[in-house]
């Protein structure tokens, strides 16, 4: 349709880090492999949160591209808590979990939090009306790409949790300008080896 583009956002968490929060061995493997899944894909723009891991693995994807494709560091696309919510936010059967698990984030931490995620999503979900597609490359942490994959489906802002991704796994947002965003994939991991996926998870929830 003239005068109609698609914004494509690819997003992936950051490869393996160590205690550090530098890369491990494995973790370098994921990035490059990503990369180059990624080679093809004519990117108009790399960004990546602040924290080392996020940095490391945006540098190695870049470098698998074979383009001069701008590397950028985001602080919207950093390691934070996007939303907490209040008890009545949640559905009563999961009140309780929901609400043990984000029991340690202090005020700061969750005010500091949800301006990072509205900064995320007016920076990255924009379309404009130019008659070219653009593709966005983005490296950043899991509940980052939960509260994007939320916001993408319209689900209630508590909705972040639960949408768990691994190292170097790839999800890719469209967003258009005359209908409402699509998942095109979540938590793909086809390009690493089996020894190479499911890290960020606990073993009992690997598949």
């Amino acid at each position: 349709m003239p005068g109609m583009s698609v914004r494509h956002l690819y997003l992936t968490r950051h490869a393996e880090p160590d205690d550090d929060g530098r890369l491990t061995e494995r973790g370098v493997q994921q990035a490059v492999l990503l990369g180059r899944r990624l080679s093809s894909v004519p990117f108009a723009s790399v960004q990546h949160g602040p924290s080392t891991r996020a940095t490391e693995t945006a540098r190695l994807i870049s470098r698998q591209l074979g383009s001069q494709v701008p590397v950028t560091e985001l602080e919207a696309a950093g390691d934070y808590v996007p939303h907490v919510p209040s008890p009545g936010e949640v559905d009563p059967e999961h009140r309780a979990g929901v609400m043990a698990f984000l029991a340690g984030v202090s005020s700061e931490e969750a005010a500091r939090g949800a301006e990072f995620a509205a900064e995320a999503i007016r920076l990255l979900t924009a379309t404009g009306q130019v008659d070219n597609d653009s593709h966005h490359l983005v490296v950043t942490h899991a509940f980052t790409i939960g509260w994007l994959v939320r916001h993408a489906c319209a689900a209630p802002p508590w909705r972040w949790l639960g949408l768990d991704n691994g190292h170097a796994a790839l999800t890719v947002l469209r967003y258009f300008t005359d209908r409402p965003p699509t998942v095109v994939v979540f938590n793909d991991m086809s390009h690493l080896p089996a020894e190479l996926r499911w890290t960020g998870f606990p073993a009992h929830m690997r598949l």
